[in-house]
């Protein structure tokens, strides 16, 4: 079975831990009027679509200081795993609806994490007529399928080895890519915290196969000796938790085998007394008794000595039902 990613909360915790490292990796420019001491992230805002009945919840909300100014403004922004028709409307909804209940400039960024399609994400809503034109909002992109991981190997920023692992990659390319990413990530020096939320990112992300793990291991050993003894803890911690996982859910599973044996068991029990003390019933009565539910099958179990015939158990079945 295919492990479900959690787009949003993997974003949403990637973007909020390191919110000023994903600034100063994509958009530099705002540090230079950002006062960085003034950060506080906000509960996100839940908006409902009037046309639609939906609800939308923002994803990350930041209100900061103009750096030596007494003056705020917002940083909003949004994560979509997925590519949607009239996203950049509601981009502007939600412009929109936050500047009317903050009263305060926003800068809206967007990050695109969709492996397709590749063409150009939109980065505006406009509203037009023939002679006049009546609004343009801009909003800013990142674009992951855009990017080459390549562009970010020297960069010292936890958010990059991060993203490196969603941008544009070619297959053959990822067991090396899971490598780069893991080599950059150690030579951050960051707490065990802030490890493993990015090694978690990268290990959801770039899940290999078996041939892509020989390569990986292969690609670990080119590393500097340093390095590849740090990685290596990495990956170590990932195949315990794995382990820790495949017991969990082993037990899960068998206990769960271990209680519907035991109903079948029960009820396999049940028809063969019906079968004794009213003679052999047919497939389709059978089949109404096995389909009961546990506590139906032991109140039959109970009943079974006071009815005499086919005709009785029918009956006694009816009834479940009125």
């Amino acid at each position: 079975m295919t492990e479900t990613i959690d787009h949003d909360r993997l974003f949403k915790e990637l973007i909020s831990t390191f919110f000023l490292e994903f600034i100063e990796l994509f958009f530099p420019e705002i540090l230079q009027y950002l006062d960085t001491n003034s950060i506080i992230l906000l509960d996100k805002e839940i908006f409902t679509d009037v046309t639609a009945g939906d609800k939308y919840a923002t994803d990350l909300i930041a209100k900061v200081k103009f750096l030596e100014k007494p003056a705020y403004f917002l940083i909003h922004i949004e994560a979509e795993s997925g590519s949607r028709p009239k996203f950049n409307q509601r981009m502007f909804r939600y412009f929109a609806r936050l500047q009317e209940k903050f009263d305060l400039p926003i800068y809206p960024i967007v990050i695109f994490s969709y492996d397709s399609p590749k063409t150009v994400a939109v980065n505006n809503y406009q509203i037009n007529f023939p002679d006049f034109e009546v609004l343009k909002f801009n909003y800013r992109v990142i674009q992951l399928n855009q990017l080459n991981w390549r562009d970010f190997l020297n960069s010292q920023n936890p958010v990059a080895s991060a993203l490196m692992s969603k941008m544009s990659i070619a297959v053959t390319d990822r067991p090396k890519v899971k490598a780069e990413c893991l080599r950059l990530l150690v030579t951050l020096k960051l707490n065990p915290a802030k490890m493993q939320l990015i090694s978690g990112f990268i290990d959801s992300y770039l899940r290999l196969n078996q041939i892509e793990e020989e390569k990986f291991k292969t690609e670990l050993g080119s590393l500097i000796p340093e390095e590849q003894e740090e990685v290596m803890q990495i990956v170590t911690s990932w195949m315990e938790r794995g382990i820790e996982q495949g017991i969990e859910q082993g037990i899960e599973r068998g206990i769960e085998r271990g209680i519907e044996r035991g109903i079948e068991r029960e009820k396999n029990l049940i028809i063969r007394q019906v079968n004794r003390k009213l003679g052999k019933i047919d497939a389709k009565l059978e089949a109404q008794i096995r389909n009961l539910n546990v506590e139906i099958i032991e109140l039959l179990g109970e009943s079974i000595f006071d009815l005499s015939t086919v005709e009785d158990l029918q009956n006694w079945l009816n009834n479940l039902q009125i």
